[in-house]
């Protein structure tokens, strides 16, 4: 059974479906939505069980699409891409669960919903670059009009920024696969058959200009300092769902690219650009924090913070590409670093969702207005406590082994690269410290008083994400098995 085409091909069909359901069939496309979106997790819930820990790139599927380009429906996973897989499915049936927008859901937000687990799905999965170059345009369009169609007040502005800066950023990633399939021998978008040849081997001025190409386009997904300015508007405006899946998934693709193909294809140049890379991972890491710190918007904060997170992804990258570093430091910082990916993508959701539960009830995420909510809404308290400490990288919660081995991985080739990054996780304590004293502690306001704690399907959304983020850091085996970058890096 082809399970890897049914993860990708099951939301998009039934985003077909869904966009030509009658009008009158309100309640069809929230469950048209919700089958296909567990049906993808039941199918990625197979391949985790068919997987092979100590294998690199397996369970290839493959049909010819474009013989004379040598472009194929090429798929298969290895422990990367299946870890982010399985983020992705249970991300897609959580937003579904929320909602996008009026209650019951529009046919057009559960086909743009299903488009997007599609494409994200097939850019995760994907072997041809062909197919990972439609799949990584395919998931900005989706977004775009998640943000403009369902957003607040300024989401059109919002959604044209994410929109524009994105496809820039898309462009040079078009160059750099160009120019990996004209210097391939056959010529081919083989993405398995160019990590084995690296057809660009050594550090010259080619080889340069296309990872600097590919990095540039990554940096800006990610996102990384000074590419980062369309994503606190972008989170800000965008519905609670749209929020939890740009910051759970889709900033996850630009991390996930840097490996993919500059670490994988092209390392020898990134040997040579490592340093100025992970100096660009600390900048994002301490300006993303220092940031945070200022703002009295819950959903603005969170944004930052994200920054601040991926700016550690970045730099364990990074450092897993520089020469001279030992074979265990190298599979410690890039273990740790996709770890963190996944983390952060549980945590992340987590607090977005619970942002919105807020924004819905007392119709403002201004920490400086809000106070004492733990007494009226103790079950919220908790949830948002939970979440906090987990995003600060408490031990026992999901972001604190990521954070571990990242660092642990860093200090082998760059001591002081390391100990200045460190400084990014005690301001991001203090940040989020202030946030729960702010907001939660104290006396309760007459106007929070009446205030309804979370319940229904806003429990069904987020307990699941703090359950995974508990689990994660308690036994990170559960995904740093099935990493196991030295079976594939």
């Amino acid at each position: 059974m082809p399970w890897l085409t049914l993860a990708v091909s099951v939301p998009l069909l039934a985003a077909a479906l869904v966009a030509v359901l009658p009008a009158r069939m309100t309640a069809a496309p929230r469950a048209v939505a919700l089958g296909a979106s567990v049906l993808a997790l039941a199918c990625m819930a197979v391949t985790w069980a068919r997987f092979d820990a100590g294998r690199g790139m397996q369970l290839v599927e493959e049909a010819t699409w474009i013989p004379s380009l040598d472009i194929s429906w090429r798929l298969a996973v290895d422990g990367m891409s299946l870890a982010l897989c399985a983020l992705t499915v249970v991300l897609f049936v959580l937003a579904v669960i929320h909602g996008v927008g009026p209650k019951p859901m529009t046919r057009a937000a559960a086909a743009l919903l299903l488009l997007l687990e599609g494409a994200t799905l097939a850019f995760f999965l994907a072997q041809d670059f062909f197919l990972f170059y439609v799949a990584f345009d395919v998931t900005l369009v989706a977004m775009y009009f998640l943000i403009a169609l369902w957003g607040e007040e300024n989401r059109r502005y919002a959604a044209l920024k994410f929109f524009l800066y994105t496809l820039v950023g898309s462009l040079p990633v078009l160059l750099g696969i160009i120019a990996l399939f004209l210097a391939a021998e056959p010529n081919t978008f083989n993405m398995m058959r160019l990590a084995e040849q690296e057809p660009l081997a050594g550090a010259g001025v080619g080889a340069s200009f296309v990872f600097l190409a590919f990095f540039v386009g990554f940096a800006i997904k990610t996102p990384v300092v000074p590419f980062h300015t369309w994503l606190p508007a972008a989170h800000v405006e965008a519905p609670t769902a749209g929020s939890v899946l740009l910051a759970g998934v889709l900033l996850k693709m630009g991390t996930y690219g840097l490996v993919r193909v500059n670490l994988q294809m092209l390392p020898d140049a990134f040997a040579e650009y490592a340093l100025p890379v992970a100096l660009l991972g600390v900048v994002s890491a301490l300006y993303g924090a220092l940031v945070a710190l200022a703002q009295t918007d819950l959903k603005r904060l969170i944004a930052y913070t994200s920054i601040n997170h991926m700016g550690y992804v970045i730099v364990g990258v990074a450092a897993a590409a520089a020469g001279g570093i030992s074979a265990e430091a190298r599979e410690l910082a890039i273990d740790g670093a996709v770890l963190q990916m996944v983390a952060h993508g549980v945590v992340t959701a987590a607090l977005f969702f619970l942002a919105g539960f807020i924004q819905t009830r007392a119709r403002t995420r201004d920490l400086g207005l809000l106070n004492g909510l733990i007494r009226p809404m103790p079950v919220y308290g908790t949830l948002v406590a939970v979440a906090f400490f987990a995003s600060l990288g408490l031990p026992g919660l999901a972001q604190f082994p990521a954070e571990l081995q990242i660092f642990l991985g860093v200090f082998d080739v760059w001591p002081a690269v390391a100990a200045v990054t460190v400084i990014g996780i005690v301001i991001t304590a203090g940040l989020f410290l202030l946030a729960l004293q702010r907001a939660f502690l104290g006396e309760t306001s007459e106007q929070w008083r009446g205030l309804t704690d979370v319940r229904g399907r806003e429990l069904a959304a987020v307990v699941p994400l703090i359950v995974l983020t508990v689990a994660l850091g308690v036994f990170p085996r559960l995904v740093l098995d099935v990493i196991n970058s030295g079976s594939w890096l």
